[in-house]
């Protein structure tokens, strides 16, 4: 099986999630679904029906995290340093618009872009990869190129 890269925080916050569907979402929707059997006719019943598809929903992904933490490899960023590679946070700047934007570069289990949390498989950090500060890069993207200047990498 092909490891997963991740951050030890990233590995923290599935584990959590884990803990959290196991201890409290899974017994909440088998006692919604006590009860709404007791509520007669399984057929006709709008909130057995929901309950069952949530119970659907939340095994699934218990299924989903516990595939992800164990094939995870957690690496600490801390212990590494040089060019740009995973868990490296880095500052670009775009060579249009001078927008400066920071950036961590983790595992797909832990992307996410609003917090600044960029996924290792994603153009930019594809192309982000092995550069150092002072470099430029080119990126397509849905909305045309666009080139970056790497202002700084860090590990922590």
């Amino acid at each position: 099986m092909e490891k997963i890269p991740m951050t030890r925080r990233g590995f923290d916050a599935l584990d959590a999630e884990l803990r959290e569907l196991k201890s409290v979402e899974r017994p909440a929707v088998i006692r919604a679904i006590a009860e709404a059997r007791e509520h007669g006719d399984l057929s006709e019943n709008a909130e057995y029906h929901a309950a069952r598809e949530k119970q659907s929903f939340i095994e699934g992904r218990i299924k989903e995290v516990e595939g992800l933490i164990g094939r995870a490899e957690v690496i600490d960023p801390s212990k590494l340093s040089g060019a740009i590679k995973f868990g490296a946070t880095i500052t670009i700047v775009d060579e249009d618009t001078d927008e400066q934007r920071t950036y961590q570069i983790v595992g797909e289990a832990e992307a996410d872009i609003e917090n600044n949390l960029l996924n290792i498989k994603s153009p930019l950090a594809r192309a982000l990869i092995g550069k150092e500060p002072g470099d430029s890069v080119e990126v397509r993207t849905p909305g045309g190129e666009r080139s970056y200047e790497v202002l700084s990498v860090e590990y922590r």
